[in-house]
C-alpha cells in the first residue's frame, strides 16, 4: 500500500484488516509503542485543521517514530510560490511517509507524482477524506456492531462535505445500506455522487429537508458543519449555517440504538445538551480517528 488518495483504493479486505489492526492496537498499546522507533511522519497541511493532523501526530508518536511538518501554507514554502510536487519531493528526502491536506480537490493526487514515499491524502477540497472514512468506519463497526443493514442519514452540508462523499463511497460498498440525505436544495448531494454512485450501483436512498421526517428510522445520522471556507457568497453562509441543529427534541423518537456522528469541529449543528445522551458518539469518534490512523500508518510502512 504505497497510497491513500480516495477511500476507493482500498479493497473491503484491506479495510477489514485496518479495523482489526485498529481495535488489537486498543487492546494492547505496549505491543505496538515502539514499532515505529527511527520512522518519521511528515504532516503537510496546506489547510487548518486541528483533530486530523493532532491525530497523524499521536497516532506516530505513540507508535515510536517521530514527527515533522508545517501546520498552514503560509509557513511553508508555498507562500513564496513552490509548487506541491517540488515540496513532496523535498519533503520525501525527510520522511519516510507523507499525510497531505490541500485546499484544492486533486492536489493529492498531483503530488503522488513526485512522492519518494507512501502519501495519505490527509483531505482535498471538497472531494475526499479517506482517513475520516477510516475513523467513521471503525466508529460505525464498534458501535453498531455491523457494516451493513444499516439506514445512514447524511444531514446538513452535503455539497461540499468531503467526509459525507468520502463516507458515502465506502458504504454503498456494504450490502443492504439505504441512505437518506438531509440537506437545503443550495447543499445537496452532488449529482455525480447519485448518478454515478447509488444509481449506478441501484441503491435505495431519498432526499429531505426535515431531520424529523426521517429520524425514526434512522440507525446513524452524520451530522456536518456548512463550511464557511467553501462559500464564495458570505450572505449564503449566513443563511444557511444554522439550517440543522440537533437536539433532544429532535432525537425524542428516534431509535434508542441511534448512533449520533459528527466529523468535527461543530459550530451549532448539535445542541450541547445532546453531549451527554449516551446516542452521542462523536467525541469518542474523535478517539477512534487516532487508532485507525496509528492502523494505517503501520500498514503503510510495511511492519506488520
Amino acid at each position: 500500500m504505497k497510497y491513500l488518495i480516495d477511500p476507493k483504493d482500498l479493497s473491503l479486505q484491506e479495510i477489514d484488516e485496518l479495523l482489526e489492526l485498529a481495535n488489537d492496537i486498543m487492546k494492547n498499546k505496549t505491543k505496538y509503542q515502539e514499532i515505529c522507533k527511527h520512522k518519521t511522519l511528515a504532516t503537510l497541511f496546506f489547510e487548518p485543521s486541528t483533530r486530523t493532523r493532532l491525530s497523524f501526530e499521536a497516532a506516530m508518536l505513540e507508535l515510536g517514530g517521530n514527527v515533522l511538518g508545517v501546520a498552514s501554507a503560509d509557513s511553508s514554502s508555498a507562500a513564496k510560490g513552490e509548487s506541491v510536487t517540488d515540496t513532496i519531493w523535498t519533503v520525501s528526502c525527510y520522511s519516510d511517509i507523507i499525510a497531505m491536506r490541500h485546499p484544492k480537490e486533486g492536489a493529492p493526487l498531483v503530488a503522488l507524482k513526485r512522492s519518494k514515499v507512501p502519501l495519505i491524502n490527509a483531505g482535498d477540497g471538497g472531494h475526499n477524506h479517506p482517513t475520516q472514512t477510516l475513523t467513521d468506519l471503525l466508529t460505525i463497526k464498534n458501535e453498531n456492531g455491523r457494516l451493513e443493514n444499516l439506514t445512514v442519514g447524511f444531514c446538513g452540508d452535503l455539497k461540499f462535505g468531503r467526509t459525507v462523499h468520502s463516507l458515502l463511497k465506502a458504504l454503498s460498498r456494504y450490502p443492504n445500506m439505504k441512505f437518506v440525505f438531509i440537506a437545503p436544495q443550495e447543499l445537496k448531494i452532488p449529482e455525480y455522487l447519485k448518478k454515478d454512485l447509488l444509481e449506478a450501483k441501484n441503491l435505495d436512498y431519498v432526499e429531505v429537508e426535515k431531520i424529523e421526517d426521517v429520524i425514526e428510522e434512522l440507525d446513524i445520522i452524520y451530522m456536518t458543519r456548512v463550511q464557511k471556507e467553501r462559500f464564495f457568497n458570505e450572505q449564503d453562509y449566513i443563511r444557511l449555517k444554522d439550517t440543522y441543529i440537533l437536539d433532544l427534541k429532535k432525537i425524542a423518537n428516534s431509535k434508542p440504538e441511534l448512533t449520533i456522528l459528527h466529523p468535527l469541529p461543530r459550530v451549532n449543528e448539535i445542541a450541547v445538551e445532546v453531549d451527554d445522551d449516551p446516542r452521542a458518539k462523536y467525541f469518542d469518534q474523535v478517539l477512534y480517528g487516532k487508532y485507525a490512523r496509528m492502523a494505517l500508518i503501520i500498514k503503510m510502512l510495511e511492519l506488520q
